[in-house]
């Protein structure tokens, strides 16, 4: 089975457990979709009506477009899920921390106080580990006062099938115990993902300009870059961001063509290395588009956390076999030999 295929038949809403999950700041649902294909029912959260579209249309459940603060009364529900704003803490919104507005962390606290889940998890920056690991330090304190045991680690996604280098911290709250869900044995690659599409020329290409080309070339100089940004097919991508997706700079992801020419990936291109299957289509324009893409959390990233969430939540033996029965779609063009719940 190729890897497209794969992706587009596991990642699938099946609402096959009857286990409520919120999921805070949900975006166009990268999250949500990981944990919807493992069974779960969610409920959506999103202040940006484009993405909340997105959401509604391709999970199926619904999404409360609402700009959440710490007086919202949120539903009862068994576990919360989500991803606060990450500007206050990445080097692209100038790291302010907690005197950002944007800062979603009193929020989700409040929420995980209110709702009192059984299970938490929630998506970050790597930052927060470091130029601000006092304010993760003040998180985790406040989320283990609330009784909670906390797990935390820097996740590269590259580890889990996704065709694409991005670290993000992922951090879990319970009261009995959580694993991460193990590497596995191969990573996949920009051709395993995009081969069919990267060498084509779609009716909506944008090519870079001669200027453009100049710009990237003086851009990388002054980077130290040794390899141009381009894509290359044997090695996974680079990390996607609303930037180098959406906007004309040095860092933009691209592909070189045959004729040297060199073009912008398209919202499905980038779609794929987030692993979005192709029949998820984002509600809004292009710009929008690309901005619910970046902001995402790879959806098959989210499903093996959702996995192991689904131990954590500690449903019977008997049901848990039931979800892998449903679910179970064995893929190994790359050797990967993947087993859901189970891999490695």
């Amino acid at each position: 089975m190729e890897y497209t295929d794969w992706i587009n038949n596991l990642l699938r809403p099946k609402k096959g457990l009857n286990i409520k999950v919120l999921d805070l700041f949900a975006g166009c649902g990268g999250l949500g979709l990981g944990f919807e294909a493992a069974g779960f029912q969610t409920v959506g959260f999103e202040m940006d009506s484009s993405a909340a579209r997105s959401y509604e249309r391709n999970i199926g459940s619904p999404c409360q477009v609402v700009k959440l603060d710490k007086a919202y009364r949120f539903p009862k529900a068994d576990i919360v899920i989500g991803g606060p704003p990450c500007q206050p803490f990445s080097v692209g919104g100038h790291q302010m921390g907690i005197e950002d507005a944007r800062d979603g962390f009193p929020i989700f606290i409040e929420a995980i106080r209110s709702v009192k889940p059984k299970v938490f998890l929630f998506e970050n920056v790597r930052g927060l580990l470091y130029a601000n690991r006092w304010y993760f330090d003040l998180i985790i304190k406040e989320l283990e006062g609330l009784g909670y045991l906390i797990d935390y680690k820097l996740i590269n996604a590259v580890n889990y099938l996704v065709p694409q280098n991005r670290e993000r911290l992922i951090v879990v709250g319970h009261r009995s115990k959580f694993n991460f869900p193990d590497p596995t044995v191969k990573k996949t690659n920009v051709v395993d993902a995009i081969g069919d599409l990267m060498h084509t020329v779609p009716e909506d290409s944008k090519f870079l300009t001669p200027s453009m080309d100049q710009y990237i070339a003086k851009y990388e100089k002054a980077s130290a870059c040794i390899n141009p940004r381009d894509l290359y097919p044997n090695r996974p991508a680079r990390t996607l961001t609303c930037r180098n997706l959406a906007g004309a700079t040095g860092d933009m992801q691209r592909v070189l063509l045959a004729d040297g020419r060199r073009r912008r990936l398209t919202v499905r291109e980038a779609a794929r290395l987030q692993t979005f299957p192709d029949w998820f289509e984002f509600e809004g324009n292009e710009t929008e588009k690309y901005y619910q893409i970046g902001n995402a959390v790879p959806p098959l990233l989210a499903y093996f956390l959702a996995g192991k969430v689904l131990e954590t939540y500690n449903l019977k033996a008997s049901s848990v076999r039931k979800i892998n029965e449903i679910n179970e779609k064995k893929y190994n063009p790359i050797g990967a030999g993947l087993t859901l719940f189970g891999h490695g």
